[in-house]
């Protein structure tokens, strides 16, 4: 997943202080209102300031090509917004704090989606994953970004019913055929020879 750099995030909390600005202030002079910020590393926004902060609806556009549309606070991604990533993936959904966080969908530069929680920026909670190149579909648990706990993994003709620990059946399950014949069993971890 691609995510801002260091050097995003600075330009970002700079922005405050530095740049060139067209739009409304208040009394004291701050950012305040609606206007436009040019920054001088090449990125742009365009929303609703207040008290010298991005705050309520905006666009943030970066030099790279990354594009934030979505709602601030104090700066900070917070609330419903579409994040753009220069790869072509798309986050659509809940922002806490700059984080993708609540409930939102990504599409993935390669065609997959997830949708489902976000916890602090990782995939958590229950989520549907749908691989496009094979169909498959994941649907279950997170934890952290990695396929855990109960879930079903549905393929073209079949589906497994388990649980997953980092991405991998564990523990007992069963595959159910569309034709009707089941096969129960249990996931092993084997050890690797050296």
């Amino acid at each position: 997943m691609s995510d801002l750099s260091e050097e995003e995030e600075e330009a970002e909390e700079a922005e405050a202080n530095v740049g060139e600005y067209e739009g409304e202030r208040n009394p004291e002079g701050e950012r305040h209102g609606r206007g436009k910020a040019f920054l001088p590393n090449g990125d742009t926004y365009d929303g609703e300031y207040e008290y010298g902060f991005r705050n309520g609806q905006g666009t943030y556009r970066f030099k790279n090509g990354a594009c934030y549309i979505g709602k601030y606070i104090q700066n900070k991604k917070h609330g419903q917004g579409i994040f753009f990533y220069p790869d072509g993936s798309k986050y659509e959904g809940d922002w806490v704090n700059d984080q993708r966080h609540g409930h939102g969908m990504y599409t993935y530069a390669n065609g997959d989606t997830y949708t489902g929680e976000w916890f602090n920026h990782n995939r958590h909670g229950q989520g549907t994953y749908i691989y496009k190149d094979t169909g498959a579909i994941y649907i279950g648990g997170w934890v952290n970004g990695n396929q855990e706990g109960e879930a079903e993994l549905i393929y073209l003709n079949h589906r497994f019913r388990g649980k997953f620990l980092n991405g991998n059946p564990v523990g007992p399950g069963k595959y159910i055929f569309d034709i009707g014949c089941e096969q129960h069993g249990e996931y092993i971890q084997s050890e690797q020879v050296k």
